[in-house]
């Protein structure tokens, strides 16, 4: 595998990042021990860096993994939505809790947005950064989906990490193109920050030009690592073998292409509009039928169904 530092935090991560938003309740739903037993296998392939999130429910899934994995060779990754100090420490202690351990590595604001959100959640910062002094947290940072809060992330030394959406089409990036995020995240890796891009395939959207999205991120070096939503031990061997330029199967390849995911709303949807609001790719639209469905900004994300209170709404 290949390592690389995280910025300048001294956390060594593996080029591979585990998205682990796939296999929670807003995706394919594993169980904990299904979910473990991925997490295990990845490891075992020299892939000691995780993605998680308050949103995703998957703590359980690394704590399970936790079990047979040295808790100082694996590198947990874990965002919330604080905004006060109160907020921050109810969602640090329940991560903590839930993935029983007693420090995270990375912690950071989930989908800031620009300088704006982030002064807004200054609160939730400074208690965090508090944390950091304490050893509670390795390093602090934030997740997003716009290139002002790249931006603005500049103004800020104590923001150490972005995770960044960066695929080859720029698809969910919602305030540019990619060549802007490019350009902002290139001055923040100059300044020290560590970078983790989220969405190489666009959610599952590129598949079709897997090749091409691969040789996009890999020849980033702005990308510390680059986080992969892996549902299987295929995924997870035809990733591995695909970033150490290793020989692939060729009808492995054809078979996860042909993994198509989408966005699927039930025929019970009440039409409350939650999931509408929520979706900052303004993928979702209310019409006369019912929830309408933009397939060209959908990312597959699902953070929509999180808001869906008939839990009709699912991405597979």
């Amino acid at each position: 595998m290949i390592y690389n530092e995280l910025g300048k935090t001294g956390i060594k991560v593996s080029k591979i990042c585990f998205g682990s938003l796939t296999m929670g309740p807003l995706q394919r739903n594993l169980s904990v021990s299904e979910g473990a037993s991925l997490i295990e296998y990845a490891f075992d392939k020299g892939v000691n860096f995780i993605d998680t999130a308050e949103l995703y429910e998957t703590n359980a899934h690394i704590a399970k993994a936790l079990r047979s994995i040295p808790r100082d060779e694996f590198v947990i990754a874990s965002k919330c939505y604080a905004y006060s100090a109160e907020t921050a420490e109810q969602s640090l202690s329940k991560a903590l809790k839930e993935l029983g351990t007693n420090y995270l590595d990375v912690f950071m604001l989930h989908e800031q947005m620009s300088v704006h959100t982030i002064k807004g959640h200054y609160e939730a910062i400074e208690y965090l950064l508090g944390m950091k002094e304490k050893g509670v947290i390795r390093a602090f940072g934030i997740s997003t989906h716009y290139v002002e809060a790249v931006r603005a992330a500049l103004r800020y030394p104590e923001i150490e990490i972005i995770h960044p959406i960066v695929n080859i089409n720029g698809l969910g990036i919602q305030d540019g193109s990619m060549a802007d995020m490019e350009n902002a995240l290139k001055a923040f890796k100059v300044s020290g920050g560590g970078v983790f891009g989220m969405k190489p395939l666009g959610g599952g959207n590129l598949l079709s030009s897997i090749d091409e999205c691969f040789d996009f991120v890999l020849s980033r070096d702005y990308l510390d690592a680059i986080a992969f939503g892996m549902q299987s031990r295929d995924e997870i061997d035809y990733n591995v073998n695909r970033i150490l330029g290793e020989p692939i199967d060729l009808n492995l390849k054809k078979t996860l292409i042909k993994q198509k995911k989408s966005l699927q709303i039930a025929e019970w949807c009440t039409k409350c509009g939650a999931c509408v609001k929520k979706c900052d790719h303004k993928a979702l639209n209310m019409g006369s039928d019912g929830v309408e469905i933009d397939r060209s900004r959908c990312v597959l994300c699902g953070y929509c169904a999180s808001v869906c209170p008939e839990f009709c709404i699912k991405v597979y």
